[in-house]
């Protein structure tokens, strides 16, 4: 159970937008696993979801870097594009 806890823990680390437990840009890979599994059925779900949390990701990360400020193709692509991808 100890590590089922640790895993749950790949959120967000706001407004840096850095996984809390492995450091990498979020979604991390665990992240995006574990989305999958609890969103699985559902990607209009997921897609909402994840829209809300990119919205959330732009205003923070504008704020934290203005100038040049994040790309907006990037930023769809680690928040959405993924999802509508098929696991490999």
């Amino acid at each position: 159970m100890h590590t089922f806890h640790r895993v749950h823990q790949h959120l967000p680390r706001r407004p840096l937008w850095l996984c809390r437990v492995c450091s990498a840009a979020w979604p991390c890979a665990t992240a995006r696993m574990l989305l999958r599994v609890e969103y699985a059925g559902n990607a209009v779900a997921l897609s909402v979801y994840l829209a809300g949390q990119l919205f959330d990701a732009t205003a923070d990360l504008i704020k934290l870097n203005p100038s040049p400020a994040p790309s907006p193709a990037d930023l769809f692509d680690r928040f959405l594009a993924w999802a509508a991808q098929r696991p490999t």
